[in-house]
């Protein structure tokens, strides 16, 4: 294939895709795209701490936050220092059953003690708040949190973003509106270290053609 039909071939291509991100398929390099939930375009979200104190660490359930198989040793390297942040509590759990186990679906997650709270979680006085953020945000270590958590309330199924609906978060949406806050604008610094700022660029421009 000489060089013409190859500048040919990928106009083509090209074409294909920027027709795609039209209808909600944003692609993330030539040949591998991601759908989008319509409701992450729709919606408005901003956190309400006060509000719901950081529910989402502790909602009822059993499962934790699923994981990444790369992140589990990242968090172990750091969990040392992580553990400066945490009670005695989930400090004797992660030394007795470890910090993650494999959930129902099949999925590496992080531990919950008796169903409800992450074995991260450590209490801003009625705020549940997380233990590696917390060592982050210190400056004691370069790994933030589970991508799951950052993105939260949005998961990535079979390629999708898929928005996931929670009572817990019905603070969220409230001051999303009143604030003008989009989801997608909110998640902004997550959806970049997920994917790129390119990415990001693209489904920001969809929020426009809803």
């Amino acid at each position: 294939m000489n060089f013409f039909k190859i500048a040919f071939f990928l106009c083509v291509k090209l074409k294909k895709i920027l027709k795609l991100v039209k209808f909600g398929t944003v692609f993330i390099q030539m040949f591998e795209k991601i759908e989008i939930d319509k409701k992450i375009l729709e919606l408005h979200f901003a956190c309400d701490l006060k509000e719901c104190k950081g529910a989402c660490c502790n909602v009822y359930g059993g499962s934790g936050a699923p994981l990444l198989e790369e992140e589990i040793p990242l968090i172990e390297s750091n969990l040392e220092i992580v553990k400066q942040y945490l009670s005695e509590v989930p400090i004797n759990y992660i030394n007795k059953k470890g910090f993650w186990e494999i959930d129902e679906d099949g999925t590496p997650s992080t531990v919950c003690i008796n169903r409800r709270d992450c074995v991260f979680v450590y209490y801003d006085n009625d705020v549940a708040k997380c233990a590696i953020e917390k060592a982050f945000f210190d400056g004691k270590i370069s790994f933030r949190k589970p991508i799951s958590c950052h993105l939260f309330p949005i998961r990535i199924r079979d390629n999708k973003l898929i928005y996931e609906e929670f009572d817990i978060c019905a603070s969220a949406l409230k001051k999303g509106k009143e604030e003008n806050i989009a989801l997608v604008k909110f998640l902004k610094e997550s959806l970049i270290r997920k994917f790129n700022e390119n990415t990001y660029d693209e489904i920001e421009k969809l929020i426009e053609k809803t």
